[in-house]
């Protein structure tokens, strides 16, 4: 039967209505239906049409370059004389075409931090965020991350089953990073819900940024008063002289940056241990480690999709396109990583390989790497070891990703698993010292407050066949080497 008016050109959506994802001069927008249902495929579109940098719009339809070439991508970072972290600098603020409520602003709103400094300003302030966080012991922070992951199990370990996401993914992270910082545990949940809220770019982002703002306000002066072994104080305590506002602003990005990262890198990672054949095979056979499987997922699906942004210092010439003064320029991480000129076959392993661009590169390398690895690698780790038989509990085709324009969320990992009794193998460190420099008396750390999961994905009946298989234990612990690298 033939479908009337199949090649009807009347009923293609017209440029610039949302639903065709294009603006009213034909350029692709990176929000909107369907820039989210398919991120990966726009960056190969755009590709496709413009080469290693394409022309986008942003919220607003506000211009944009995205970067989707990996070369593109390691001269923007590494070449600040010519692509400034001052945000300042956009043509569209000098404008006035930016409006304060603009979903943008949390994310690109010139603050005094070193995100958006270059040159000496940016030694000064990123030497006080790098000083402060070396200053932590590194096995301090994985008896942070053992508590907390012995906590959670806790909570969904006697049921036998599990929604990784939320449940474990999505807590992890922030309940690890409020010790870092020096927060009350309770604060964790609403951070999480706050932080998950402004990187999505919703009409609520500014209220949630204005929570979060507020709660590290209280922190410093807490601080002020009663110094302890954490961030805030270090930060406070700094030779570089940090004003408050600056202090702040240090705190924000943090806590953001290392949970919304460290979220995604912890539940891609599970999701690919539980459902490829090819790592299957080989954690089986004991070839490879966890790092190794975490520097996969960084290649294949980068916890930061997109990172806003570089500015254009002057008129210049990048991947065959004529960049502007004061044009905006959009780090496209996980296009860069797939891109055909450093991998041209996407099913080749990357074992070891750490050139991908997950973390950024140049001046502006994210400083806190070592630590969102090491929680997520120490969390799966102890997760995959208290619970050995760990499967999915549905199919591989019935899990679903949301998109915002700077990243990718995998909705939900259910699993199954032989129930586990409460304090079974239980070695967490609740009456351990508070990691940093060595305290002078050890302190009791607190029991932090799991929330229930309320609306969370239920997971398979146990008595339905299991999908996937089990995961196998690691032949040998890839720990002591991290912490090897740590040390030296």
């Amino acid at each position: 039967m033939t479908t009337p008016f199949a090649d009807d050109a009347s009923l293609t959506p017209p440029p610039g209505c949302p639903a065709h994802g294009l603006g009213a001069d034909g350029l692709r927008r990176m929000y909107g239906p369907e820039a989210e249902a398919d991120p990966a495929g726009l960056y190969e579109k755009l590709r496709a049409e413009h080469g290693e940098v394409a022309p986008v719009l942003l919220h607003g339809d506000l211009p944009a370059w995205l970067i989707l070439g990996h070369s593109a991508n390691l001269t923007a970072m590494r070449t600040p004389s010519r692509f400034s972290r001052d945000s300042r600098r956009w043509t569209a603020f000098q404008e006035g075409l930016v409006t304060p409520d603009s979903p943008l602003m949390p994310v690109i709103a010139w603050q005094p931090l070193c995100v958006f400094a270059d040159g000496e300003e940016h030694k000064r302030l990123r030497g006080a965020v790098t000083d402060s966080l070396n200053r932590f012991d590194r096995r301090g922070i994985r008896r942070y991350v053992t508590r907390f992951t012995d906590q959670l199990i806790q909570e969904f370990g006697p049921t036998g089953q599990a929604e990784l996401v939320a449940q474990f993914a999505e807590h992890l992270p922030m309940l690890v990073m409020t010790q870092v910082v020096g927060m009350p545990e309770e604060y964790g949940p609403r951070l999480v819900e706050a932080a998950r809220d402004l990187m999505k770019g919703t009409e609520t982002a500014i209220a949630s940024n204005d929570y979060v703002v507020a709660t590290l306000r209280r922190m410093m002066e807490r601080k002020r008063v009663a110094p302890g072994a954490d961030l805030v104080s270090w930060l406070m305590q700094h030779d570089a002289g940090l004003t408050d506002d600056e202090v702040l602003e240090h705190l924000r990005v943090v806590l953001l940056a290392a949970n919304e990262t460290t979220v995604n890198l912890i539940a891609d990672t599970l999701k690919l241990v539980l459902t490829d054949r090819r790592f299957r095979a080989h954690l089986s056979g004991g070839h490879m480690t966890l790092p190794d499987a975490l520097d996969q997922v960084l290649w294949d699906t980068a916890p930061m999709s997109v990172v806003a942004g570089r500015w254009a210092t002057g008129d210049t010439e990048l991947g065959g396109q004529q960049i502007r003064t004061g044009d905006m320029l959009l780090l496209g991480l996980a296009a860069g990583n797939v891109d055909p000129a450093v991998r041209p076959d996407l099913s080749t392993p990357l074992y070891g390989n750490r050139s991908h661009l997950a973390f950024g590169g140049g001046p502006h390398e994210c400083p806190g790497q070592d630590i969102g690895r090491a929680i997520a690698e120490t969390g799966i780790d102890i997760l995959l070891t208290r619970l050995p038989d760990l499967q999915l509990a549905v199919p591989e085709e019935e899990l679903t990703w949301t998109s915002a324009w700077l990243s990718r969320h995998l909705t939900g990992l259910p699993v199954r698993f032989t129930p586990r009794a409460r304090n079974e193998g239980d070695t967490g460190t609740a009456g351990g010292a508070v990691p940093g420099t060595v305290p002078s008396t050890p302190t009791a750390a607190p029991t932090a407050t799991v929330p229930a999961q309320a609306g969370a994905p239920a997971a398979a009946p146990s008595a339905a066949p299991a999908q996937g298989v089990t995961v196998p234990r690691q032949r040998r612990s890839w720990w002591s080497t991290l912490t090897g690298r740590f040390r030296r």
